[in-house]
């Protein structure tokens, strides 16, 4: 259907993908599965650059639904058909959605970056946005990777996470919130479960580690 009618009709959101990532010979990462602790589903990856960015999307309490390849583009170029299926699409508090593509260290192809043009438009049209997206900070995603291991919900503990927020008013190492609150071997799978869900907060553009300043306060992260 034309673009335009999909995207104020259909909720792209729950699309399963339109088409799955190859498995290459060869290639470090085959394509695989990542478990959304924003939408409770599995979502498809194809890459490292890929999956790093998914993953930093579900931890980002901003995001409320991600899906994989929902929707495939098809234009005519000249005498050519063109297809492109955009890697993300992800809808943000508030409502607005955004199509993104993951790059690799090395950058976008030739390709690429023509078909971006047009998919810029598309989206801007239809009251989106679309981006590419290089790798992230390498601290950041070995930050989050640590937290993501703990992002289920089994690891919640309402009242070990309110007694947590009241120690960390103030800014303070995470191993004295941690023997402060209870036994460590309880507490510290809450605290990264907290960290993960933004009920607490911790600067993750710096090494994550047990002398690292946690607050209930995100300004003051």
């Amino acid at each position: 259907m034309p673009w335009l009618r999909a995207a104020h009709e259909q909720r792209l959101e729950g699309c399963v993908p339109v088409r799955m990532f190859p498995v290459r010979r060869g290639k470090r990462l085959a394509p695989g599965w990542w478990w959304s602790a924003t939408t409770g589903r599995l979502v498809h990856y194809g890459s490292a650059a890929q999956r790093d960015r998914l993953m930093l999307l579900d931890q980002d309490h901003q995001v409320v639904d991600l899906a994989c390849r929902p929707v495939e583009f098809v234009w005519r170029a000249g005498s050519s058909v063109v297809r492109h299926a955009p890697q993300l699409l992800v809808r943000w508090a508030g409502g607005r959605r955004e199509l993104v593509d993951c790059v690799s260290v090395s950058g976008p192809s030739r390709q690429l970056l023509s078909r971006a043009r047009v998919l810029g438009s598309c989206a801007r049209a239809a009251g989106w946005r679309y981006r590419l997206v290089g790798p992230a900070d390498p601290v950041r995603v070995a930050n989050v990777r640590w937290l993501s291991g703990y992002r289920h919900p089994r690891y919640a503990d309402a009242a070990v996470v309110g007694r947590l927020r009241e120690a960390c008013v103030v800014p303070r190492p995470a191993v004295e919130a941690v023997g402060e609150v209870g036994e460590a071997i309880r507490v510290w799978p809450v605290v990264f479960h907290a960290l993960w869900s933004s009920r607490l907060h911790v600067d993750l553009d710096q090494v994550l580690g047990e002398h690292s300043l946690i607050t209930a306060g995100a300004g003051a992260a």
